[in-house]
């Protein structure tokens, strides 16, 4: 499975986004090549209007059900309604260093 087509799929088919990114970051952790285990999703969309952040956030880990219980350890969710969109001028979060699994830092 390629995770990332799959996320794609699974989020322009039932959120139908004014916008989507999905940004495979696997190569920015402790993963072997190719591991499709880390990822960033920035997607808005009119279906998020009059839901809270931990709503959205559920609709899409149950839209990406699938790739959560088999490959992916990590998801970014940056979930916006259009207006919310806007006004952060259309900015992408920066993610942060990977901090190796290393707890005392």
């Amino acid at each position: 499975m390629q995770v990332k087509s799959y996320i794609e799929q699974q989020l322009n088919a039932h959120l139908t986004p004014a916008f989507l990114e999905v940004q495979d970051e696997s190569h920015m952790h402790n993963v072997p090549e190719g591991a499709q285990s880390h990822f960033k999703v920035t997607v808005v969309s009119e279906q998020f209007e009059g839901s809270r952040l931990i709503g959205r956030h559920r609709q899409v880990n149950t839209l990406l059900a699938e790739a959560l219980e088999g490959p992916v350890h990590a998801l970014a969710l940056h979930t916006y309604t259009p207006a919310e969109w806007e006004k952060r001028g259309g900015v992408i979060n920066v993610s942060p260093q990977c901090r190796g699994g290393d707890k005392s830092i």
